[in-house]
């Protein structure tokens, strides 16, 4: 189904999918399953911890570069520069990286990964150090960017393995009555689980960078990264058992064709919802601290962005615990719909409190979005682009970040924190007149509908 048939299906459903949307916001009050049943799936303790401590430095990793390099350069442009080539660059490499985890495997991809991130995490510090110039700091932050393994992505991965089948035939399903179809389906509560930890990520990781670059050394914060980067991710690397399914090099694993993530049209749809995502993280990280810094109050940027990632973090726990009557495509509607509506307050509010609430419920809002479209992956990507699949969502985001960053940063110079603050509502408003225009793309088995329709040998018909 191309992008067009999308869209000429989506007009002519228009008025009853519009009224579907609604009943995503009802809860069937049934919370069975949950959290305690997804952490009792068999083999799911042997990646969450590796996978958890090797995902801590994606919020150490921005921070202690901007740390490092205003310590050693003294300017807070360059500081940025070099961030934003580390963001691009990850944003640039994920997808590729995941693509080669779905071929290869993740272990194959991982532990030479992980060295080259070390290693290049390394080499970023001392060239920083000794003051070396820009071009070769901008090259070291890109190396380091792009060598960032995607731990996140396949343990997101490794979910939709162990809850469908198990990795290797467990016998494990998605649903918690073992595959006859009863019970609750567990994937829509991985999602939820996965996005509350990358908050909780997100939370700490900026926290301890700071520590460390202020109380031990400007450079400490880069080398925790990258030691945590490399013990975590070759231990998670370890964990082969609950290790994805990979096709052969060959591209063929059992019987289907090879498959990229990126030629199913509601991923792509997915990518650009995620791009106007990270708009929101990038636009409002830097128009908050503007705020701040006008108000005569740059200490306060630490709780406002903490509430944003507070809402985020409870959304992302209520979705995981609640079972909803609509599915995922419906509520993802629902969610951007509402994300977009937050985001278009945010330039009105001229007060600490009224910025405090809105970025809460900005939070609250982006929950919904992010864990409705990571659990769309599952039904419309084949198992064998899956992993590609999560990295190109994540890397999306990462875009998203980096550009607002840079673009709401000039705005804020120009104009004031309120020019800022309208890039996460343009960001969201594109992205969500792209999900409602294409709304048909985002229909489970939409996939399976279109491959059957030229593939299969001919059934003869009897003749009269």
């Amino acid at each position: 189904m191309t992008f067009l048939q999308c869209a000429r299906a989506g007009s002519r459903n228009g008025g009853r999918n519009g009224r579907r949307l609604w009943s995503a916001l009802m809860p069937t009050g049934d919370a069975s399953g949950g959290y305690r049943q997804l952490l009792r799936t068999p083999g799911a303790w042997r990646f969450l911890l590796p996978g958890f401590a090797a995902r801590q430095p994606y919020g150490m990793l921005t921070t202690s570069i901007v740390l490092l390099v205003q310590h050693t350069a003294g300017s807070y442009g360059r500081a940025g520069a070099a961030a934003a080539f580390t963001g691009v660059s990850m944003a640039l490499f994920a997808p590729q990286s995941g693509k080669l985890a779905d071929r290869f495997g993740q272990r194959a991809v991982l532990v030479p990964g992980v060295v080259i991130h070390a290693m290049s995490g390394a080499a970023l510090a001392l060239v920083a150090l000794a003051h070396a110039p820009a071009w070769a700091l901008f090259a070291a932050a890109a190396s380091t960017g792009a060598s960032l393994p995607q731990i996140g992505p396949m343990v997101r991965a490794r979910w939709a393995a162990i809850l469908n089948g198990g990795p290797r035939g467990a016998g494990v399903t998605g649903r918690a009555g073992g595959g006859s179809g009863e019970g609750p389906d567990l994937m829509p509560t991985a999602a939820a689980f996965e996005s509350v930890t990358d908050e909780l990520t997100f939370a700490a990781g900026p926290v301890l960078a700071t520590a460390l670059c202020m109380a031990v050394h400007a450079a400490a914060g880069l080398v925790a990264e990258a030691a945590l980067t490399l013990v975590g991710g070759l231990l998670f690397a370890a964990q082969g058992r609950t290790q994805p399914p990979f096709r052969r090099p060959d591209g063929v694993q059992g019987g289907t064709e090879r498959t990229s993530a990126l030629s199913v049209p509601g991923v792509r749809v997915l990518a650009v919802a995620f791009l106007g995502i990270g708009c929101v993280f990038g636009g409002m990280q830097v128009s908050l601290t503007a705020f701040t810094e006008q108000i005569g109050r740059p200490g306060l940027v630490g709780p406002l962005y903490g509430l944003l990632a507070a809402g985020n973090m409870l959304a992302g726990i209520a979705m995981g615990a609640t079972t909803w009557r609509a599915g995922p495509r419906p509520r993802m509607l629902v969610g951007y719909t509402a994300l977009t509506l937050a985001t278009c307050l945010l330039w009105t509010a001229h007060s600490v409190l009224l910025l405090g609430t809105l970025g809460l419920v900005v939070g609250l809002c982006i929950a919904p979005a992010l864990i409705t479209g990571y659990t769309l992956v599952e039904p419309l990507v084949p198992p064998s682009s899956r992993t590609e699949a999560f990295t190109l969502l994540s890397g999306m985001i990462a875009l998203g970040h980096a550009g607002a960053v840079t673009i709401a940063g000039q705005l804020a110079d120009l104009h004031g924190p309120d020019a800022g603050f309208l890039l996460p509502s343009a960001g969201t408003a594109l992205a969500l007149v792209t999900l409602l225009a294409l709304r048909s793309c985002l229909v489970p088995g939409a996939r399976s509908r279109t491959v059957a329709r030229g593939t299969g040998p001919a059934v003869p018909l009897p003749a009269n």
